[in-house]
């Protein structure tokens, strides 16, 4: 297995995978992104250079490193075409246990040998998802923070089939992106969203009771606790969906009142309210 990582993969074009790719481009790989959705892909692109073109406006980065970001960037049209040279493929698609596997199924029938596979969920056991590759040992979980341009916390998660060689190159790839990297063992919820998801459903218990508004809740944990962001307005990035899933999984896995979703939550997903993709979830967007 080649340490020298030089093309990565990408597969899902929404608003996780667009973020992971731009990263890496920025970081100096090549980057192939492929999603099941044409049309996905096209707006992909478009969101990554106009996400660039705003961060030049703001004198966060030089044209010069935009332009070659960009030149960095395929937009591939067809997974095989997507993974076939990657040396290390990222799963980003909708967090989903049989849709994570198939697409792990499918990657391991094209990619390299050599090639580490990782998914980017922030909830479901990576070792079940392992099973689903030709070569456990190069499955390992990198959980990235929305936006990842933001956000820099990289949660690498190994199974106690990963290879320590895996794991170091998913350090490795991590250090260049400029992440700040947190190790954890394959567990439910892992570090990140068992206690993320446990303050926010509180947050949300609290809404749907009256004891604040959202905002005034928020504002609490920010200049309170100091979180860079209150737990509904993370919400309302993340997806309230997102939310759901993660809640509903985690309270099968480890059970526990804490992690049973509140109705409000339920009622927003089920109205459509799934955050700042539709313009409203716990905020107006």
């Amino acid at each position: 297995m080649s340490a020298d990582i030089q093309k990565i993969a990408v597969i899902g074009a929404g608003t996780m995978g667009i973020g992971i790719a731009q990263v890496a481009a920025l970081s100096g790989f090549r980057v192939s992104v492929f999603d099941a959705s044409a049309d996905a892909l096209a707006a992909g692109r478009e969101k990554m250079k106009g996400s660039l073109e705003r961060a030049a406006a703001k004198g966060m980065l030089s044209g010069a490193d935009m332009a070659q970001a960009l030149s960095r960037l395929t937009m591939a049209a067809s997974m095989k075409d997507a993974v076939s040279s990657a040396d290390l493929i990222i799963e980003a698609v909708p967090e989903n246990l049989d849709l994570k596997r198939s697409i792990i199924k499918e990657v391991s029938s094209f990619a390299p040998q050599h090639a580490v596979i990782a998914s980017n969920t922030s909830s479901l056991p990576l070792t079940e998802l392992a099973k689903a590759a030709s070569d456990p040992t190069r499955v390992i979980g990198m959980h990235f923070f929305n936006p990842p341009m933001v956000l820099k916390l990289l949660e690498i998660v190994c199974t106690e089939h990963t290879s320590e060689e895996s794991c170091q190159i998913a350090r490795r790839v991590g250090e260049r992106m400029g992440r700040e990297i947190i190790q954890v063992k394959d567990s439910p919820g892992f570090a990140t969203s068992r206690l993320g998801v446990v303050l926010a459903l509180e947050a949300m218990r609290m809404v749907e009771t009256g004891v604040a508004s959202a905002e005034d809740i928020d504002r609490a944990m920010e200049h309170g606790y100091k979180h860079q962001m209150g737990p509904l307005r993370t919400t309302d990035l993340v997806g309230l969906d997102v939310r759901l899933a993660i809640a509903e999984h985690l309270h099968k896995t480890l059970g526990g009142e804490q992690y049973r979703a509140p109705e409000i939550l339920r009622m927003r997903v089920k109205e459509g309210k799934l955050g700042k993709k539709t313009g409203q979830g716990f905020y107006k967007w």
